[in-house]
Formats: C-alpha cells, structure tokens, sequence
C-alpha cells in the first residue's frame, strides 16, 4: 500500500511539473501580464512597484506530499532583468493537483534586491498574502472554501511585496505547510 502513495504521488508530482519546469519565454511572460493587468487593482499597484516577477504557469500536486514548480521572467523599470524559477514542497493533507499563474510585485529596491540576491523564500505564511483571481476551490488550516474569484479585489502590500495569482486549472485540496523558494538567474 505504501509503495502505491508513493508511485501515485510520483506520478501526480510528475505530471505538475512536466509543464513548469521548461523556462518561461519572454513572450509567455508578456501574455501572463496583459491577463493580470485586467484584474482588480493590478495596474495601480503595478504602477506603486519598482519591479515584479511573473510566472506563467506553476504546477501544482500532492497526495500527503506535494510540491509546484514553475518559471518565470522578472522585471525592473520596464526591461526584464533576469529568469526565475520557484520550488515548493508541503507536507499535510492534501490531494490533486492545479495550475496557476503567479505575479509578485517589489515595492521598492530594496525588497527587489532581496529577491535577485539568488535563493529568496516565502515561509510558510506566504499564502496569507496571496490574493486569488478565477475559480478556486480548496481546504486550508483556516476550514474549507470555494469561490467563482472576485476581478475587482484589491490586494495589499506586505513585507514589501504583493502576491497575486490566477488560477488556470485543476482541483487541490489541501491543509498543509510549506514555503515558496525562488531562484533568481539575471540575464
């Protein structure tokens, strides 16, 4: 039976990261931007930032264990400064597997600079300032939830940074504990 999990789980991890781990283009990052500048409060916020990283699709899976990989573009003033890459491993409840895109905006240089100063990592909290666009359904420490996504919502500024994402497909149940971790490669 354990050797089963640990095939299935293998195979669902397998199957979120296939699409991810492949570099994000530039033109994949452009086509992710042009969505999230629809949403809610994005261009305003976007206009308070210094720079942002932008991930086109991360995938996402687990059954006990679980872990979403992806890679993405990252920007200052306007012009692409370098790739990046991000790796998350959790360990709880949790069953499925998802896609979804990430954008990360740095207020100021400083937060900026910490983030391409090479491996920089959101803790377990990370989720906390995540605003969520698209249909979403899932299971935190929090209780369960389900919504359609609000286009409207505004995010907020935290530690210097706002984190938004949007969700491209795929069904995750989950009440578990991990971190993001980035690797930033400057061009």
């Amino acid at each position: 039976m354990k050797t089963g999990v640990k095939i299935l789980t293998g195979l669902i991890l397998l199957c979120a990261f296939s699409t991810s781990w492949a570099d994000a283009t530039p033109a994949e990052c452009r086509e992710t931007m042009a969505k999230f500048k629809d949403l809610g409060d994005v261009p305003e916020k976007l206009n308070e930032a210094y720079g942002y990283a932008v991930f086109p699709t991360i995938g996402k899976g687990g059954i006990g264990i679980g872990g979403a990989a992806g890679s993405g573009c990252v920007y200052a003033s306007g012009k692409q400064t370098g790739n990046t890459s991000m790796l998350q491993l959790t360990i709880g409840l949790q069953l499925g597997g998802q896609a979804y895109s990430q954008l990360v905006l740095f207020k100021n240089k400083d937060t900026f600079e910490d983030f391409t100063k090479g491996n920089f990592e959101f803790g377990a909290d990370a989720t906390a300032v995540a605003l969520t666009y698209g249909a979403a359904a899932g299971a935190s420490t929090e209780g369960a939830s389900a919504s359609a996504g609000d286009s409207k919502a505004a995010g907020e500024w935290k530690r210097g940074m706002v984190v938004y994402t949007l969700a491209k497909g795929g069904l995750m149940y989950e009440a578990s504990i991990g971190g993001q971790k980035y690797q930033y490669d400057p061009l």
